[in-house]
């Protein structure tokens, strides 16, 4: 019920202050599980996109949110759980894989954190290809735009921009290849979709 709520609220906000739009939300999967790649430049990312997708998304988070019983409960009603960045979390992956074969949507950032507005793209982590030749389940590029303005990495300003969330259609995914390549593949999907 929590993630209802917050969702309509931060819906009319985003809708109201940001002029939040949507291009290609046909691409999303009626449902099924299936797994979002999405390219990651604000916090405004995830909730942007959560909002926009019929579904109760499920997310990971680094696991630093997790570490006192208030936040870790409130997360937790999000449909968030916690992942270990600097290192490969199995059991991340694990409850990852168990959400999706479950019929649940999952939302990943497969460049891990934050990237700054014009650096050089940093290299998608193997995790994202690893479930993405796993699960066997439809992976759908999304490119966040505008939320690199409205509240820039490094800054707690918020500032009145529009965002445009750019859904793309279903990524073909070669399972053979190697996990690195698979997350390579899908970033560059996502990157597609800013031109």
């Amino acid at each position: 019920m929590l993630y209802w709520i917050l969702r309509l609220i931060s819906l009319i906000i985003l809708k109201i202050f940001f002029g939040l739009e949507a291009i290609g939300k046909e691409n999303l999967p009626k449902k099924g599980g299936f797994i979002l790649a999405s390219n990651h430049v604000s916090y405004l990312d995830p909730v942007a996109i959560g909002v926009l997708v019929p579904q109760k998304l499920n997310f990971m988070a680094k696991d630093e949110l997790f570490k006192h019983l208030l936040s870790s409960w409130f997360f937790s009603a999000l449909g968030v759980f916690p992942v270990k960045r600097d290192s490969a979390d199995l059991s991340a992956l694990k409850e990852a894989m168990r959400r999706v074969k479950n019929g649940q949507p999952l939302l990943l950032f497969p460049e891990g954190t934050r990237q700054l507005p014009g650096a050089s793209h940093a290299q998608a982590h193997a995790g994202i290809g690893f479930l993405a030749s796993k699960l066997a389940v439809p992976v759908i590029p999304v490119f966040v735009k505008g939320s690199d303005i409205a509240l820039p990495k490094g800054t707690k300003t918020i500032r009145l921009n529009k965002i445009l969330v750019s859904f793309g259609k279903e990524i073909f995914i070669e399972r053979s290849m190697p996990y690195h390549d698979i997350s390579s593949n899908i970033m560059e999907n996502v990157r597609h979709l800013a031109c």
